[in-house]
């Protein structure tokens, strides 16, 4: 018998800017996104037409369907229903959601939608920058009530913000352009307070709007090791996975900041300010289910304060996501994992850690929105893609699902990252995650055709099979 149960549910997954295209069709406006997109044109795609699902939503449902997907989490696009963020409603655009998620129904498929995946309306950077205003607390209830009033006969899962807690560490997707280290971070704590706040108000109104709705943030998640056994180094690794997701889920689930994270706050001079009848409506915010995202582990050792780098400054090396912070913790290499091209270490194992500590903390049902392996696939002469690594990547976390089950974890899905080939923020088309092969380069569109490669047949008999093939 498999260990995942009858209703356990098999899909996939996206995002509105990294699959689209049509970016200004139909009286869709600029996002962050398509702003910053557009800024590495001359080396990468960018967001003009991606994997063109604007034009071929049909025949990518079409093969969801052979494929067996039960769900199907993508995200809605905030500018193509209201263009500048905060005025008028683009009927377009909202009829264009409106079809594929009919044709999603129609074919079995459930759609688990997210409202914000990376794609703030550009004009509310222009207007107020965005996040950093309160303004644009109410410019997304705005559009979250649209969307729950227009899809919440037929949407019963959603996701709030995808990735709150590592979008919020990236310049670029917040629109951070501030120099002083300091100043920066106070920006960056206005910012996520905000969204916590917009979390919690969206959370309400899909309570009140749709019936039997559920709905719940879509996170990333960390497991970071200690590098040696010495105690200094453990409460790194710890305060690592605290500082960028654990904190987060908290502040959702709690509806307050710890006192952890408050004294962070106080100690860096970076409180946000939190007006009379915030902590009222943070309560709201707790979630029916828990998302996640889950691409490997990280290792961490004790970084001591000094003079010149105060306890709790940030520092960059390498990549915009992971940080030493001094005073707290320093990223370090786990020689015990094998690496992804791209350096994202492989490990299963954390992911079922991962899926006990969440449950263990929380105890809400959780599903998996996210897991993959990006690669820069090869398409053969005779149209084929052979992607045995995707396979045994994801065969492996799935097995690690498995165990977390086995455990006693409630876990009601798996939607690995991605459904078909998309845009990637920095390897554009050269870094592949997809069970479908989308016929085109960087620099050239090709014919944009639809290629299964070998793990859309694999996933295709897992599916089949709810997970039996894999014992």
């Amino acid at each position: 018998m498999s260990r995942f149960p009858e209703t356990f549910l098999w899909g996939a997954s996206s995002s509105a800017f990294q699959i689209e295209g049509g970016w200004d069709e139909d009286g869709k406006g600029m996002t962050v996104a398509d702003y910053n997109s557009f800024k590495r044109s001359d080396r990468q795609a960018d967001s003009k037409v991606a994997s063109d699902f604007y034009h071929h939503w049909q025949e990518d449902i079409a093969l969801m369907k052979e494929l067996g997907m039960q769900i199907y989490r993508f995200s809605l696009s905030w500018a193509r229903i209201i263009p500048d963020g905060d005025g008028e409603v683009n009927p377009k655009g909202v009829e264009f959601y409106h079809r594929v998620i009919d044709c999603l129904i129609e074919n079995g498929i459930q759609p688990f939608v997210t409202l914000y995946h990376f794609d703030l309306p550009y004009a509310l950077v222009e207007k107020y920058n965005g996040w950093e205003d309160r303004r644009c607390i109410d410019a997304f209830v705005k559009y979250a009530e649209v969307c729950f009033k227009e899809y919440g006969d037929q949407v019963k899962y959603w996701q709030v913000t995808n990735e709150q807690n590592l979008m919020i560490r990236v310049d670029e997707r917040m629109n951070i352009n501030e120099p002083d280290p300091w100043k920066a971070d106070k920006i960056r704590a206005a910012m996520d307070y905000h969204m916590f706040l917009a979390h919690a108000r969206a959370t309400k109104l899909c309570h009140e709007i749709v019936k039997d709705g559920k709905i719940g943030p879509a996170v990333s998640s960390t497991c970071t090791y200690p590098l040696t056994n010495k105690p200094e180094d453990v409460w790194a690794a710890k305060m690592n996975d605290y500082m960028k997701t654990v904190y987060c889920l908290d502040m959702h689930y709690y509806g307050k900041y710890s006192g952890l994270y408050m004294r962070y706050l106080k100690e860096r001079d970076i409180v946000p300010e939190m007006l009379e009848g915030d902590e009222e409506i943070l309560k709201y915010g707790r979630p029916d289910y828990i998302a996640f995202n889950y691409y490997r582990t990280l290792c961490a050792s004790y970084l001591p304060a000094d003079e010149e780098h105060p306890a709790g400054m940030r520092v960059y090396r390498g990549n915009e996501v992971d940080f030493d912070q001094y005073g707290w913790c320093r990223d370090e290499r786990n020689t015990n994992l094998q690496a992804s091209e791209y350096g994202a270490q492989i490990d299963p194992m954390g992911l079922r850690i991962v899926l006990n500590d969440y449950w263990s903390r929380y105890h809400l049902p959780m599903i998996i929105t996210e897991n993959g392996l990006g690669m820069a696939d090869t398409l053969t002469e005779d149209g084929k893609v052979h992607d045995p690594y995707r396979i045994d990547y994801i065969r492996e976390h799935i097995r690690a699902c498995g165990d977390a089950i086995e455990d006693g974890v409630e876990l009601m899905g798996y939607s690995p990252w991605s459904f078909e080939d998309l845009l990637s923020s920095h390897q554009g088309f050269r870094k592949r995650y997809g069970f479908v092969y989308i016929n085109r380069e960087d620099m050239d569109l090709k014919d944009l055709a639809r290629i299964k490669k070998d793990s859309y047949y694999w996933y295709q008999n897992v599916i089949k099979t709810n997970g039996e093939v894999l014992d």
